[in-house]
């Protein structure tokens, strides 16, 4: 089976690749006939009203819509996960989202392109084991709430005022000093406000593959 890489805007090369390093072909899906056959699919980083918009142009909204609420295994990253979230804070009023998964996101809630930072994280999950994760945050949206059913596997440290970036500073992330959730999982969906395809740590990538495998049984 394929996994699909929804090729409109955002890192489709980067994730693609990440796939390709695992042995699974990838399909670049612009269009809703693309959708056909899938065992999951990603949604990348990129920028989330572009991608609303594109979404919607294209005809692939309502598509992938049905697919996904339909249990179609999809791995959001950044964008992504905002275009997956139930609840967008900051976003267009007119921007549409899939309720995926029961997340309150802001969006670009670390700061704008000059705040971007990198950080190694602990994850919680056996099939993650090992180093830590080396993440990669651009833009990228903060967590400020999530459902009883969503599971946090990792998070940014708490502080007062929010998370610590490398350089020492907290930033203010609306969650009142508690940890910020960066990787988290609800049923089917997997989603993670960083970019885990601009590294060469694949783990993320073969937790969602094994999620699509998990699904064909």
């Amino acid at each position: 089976m394929t996994i699909g890489v929804l090729a409109l805007q955002g890192d489709v090369r980067e994730h693609a690749a990440a796939l390709a390093d695992l042995g699974e072909p990838a399909r670049l899906v612009r269009r809703p006939s693309e959708l056909v056959g899938l065992a999951g699919i990603v949604l990348p980083g990129g920028e989330s009203t572009t991608l609303s918009l594109l979404l919607e142009s294209s005809g692939l909204f309502d598509p992938l819509a049905a697919a996904l609420g339909s249990g179609l295994p999809v791995l959001g990253t950044c964008a992504g996960m905002i275009l997956l979230a139930s609840d967008v804070l900051d976003g267009r009023p007119d921007q549409r989202r899939f309720n995926s998964i029961e997340l309150t996101v802001r969006r670009n809630g670390y700061g704008r392109q000059r705040a971007s930072f990198e950080c190694d994280l602990d994850i919680d999950l056996d099939g993650v084991a090992g180093e830590p994760f080396h993440a990669v945050f651009i833009r990228a949206p903060v967590v400020e709430g999530y459902g009883p059913d969503v599971e946090v596997l990792a998070a940014l440290p708490a502080v007062p005022d929010g998370p610590v970036v490398p350089d020492g500073t907290a930033v203010s992330d609306g969650t009142g000093g508690a940890p910020s959730p960066v990787i988290c999982r609800q049923g089917s969906v997997l989603v993670a406000a960083f970019h885990p395809e601009l590294t060469e740590d694949r783990r993320l990538h073969r937790l969602f593959v094994d999620m699509t495998k998990e699904e064909r049984r």
